[in-house]
């Protein structure tokens, strides 16, 4: 199984995400993960609610025996758009300590609310892994 990142020519190469992924094998769709651990304790801030969403992520990525290098596609919703404007910088070494230098096709939308009042970040996955 392999992954292929999907770049037009002469598109400008994307910051962190990928415009599009093509790869063959077993499809896994992992449901919005939010910023709480095992205990339903959030992570303070939404760089630290991001990479607890990501290691929620994986977790549940390696019961299927897949790993951030399987990962095609994220949907990220953010309550607050501005402050995730604001903590890209941050948001880098959290990306690295997580996903490594995995960079899948991405959305990040804003919405008004989410489930869990605490929450500040739900994010979906879908990964290809081998068959």
């Amino acid at each position: 199984m392999t992954l292929t990142v999907l770049q037009p020519p002469g598109w400008p190469r994307p910051k962190g995400y990928a415009n599009g992924m093509a790869g063959t094998g077993r499809v896994v769709v992992v449901a919005g993960q939010i910023g709480w651990d095992a205990d339903g304790r959030f992570a303070n801030g939404l760089p630290a609610q991001i990479g607890q969403a990501l290691r929620n992520i994986l977790a549940v990525l390696a019961e299927a025996g897949g790993g951030p290098e399987h990962i095609a596609r994220l949907t990220w919703y953010v309550t607050d758009i501005p402050a995730y404007r604001a903590s890209t910088a941050a948001l880098a070494p959290v990306w690295r300590e997580v996903m490594g230098r995995n960079f899948p096709a991405m959305a990040v939308v804003g919405v008004a609310a989410l489930v869990e009042r605490d929450a500040l970040v739900e994010i979906e996955a879908t990964a290809i892994l081998p068959d």
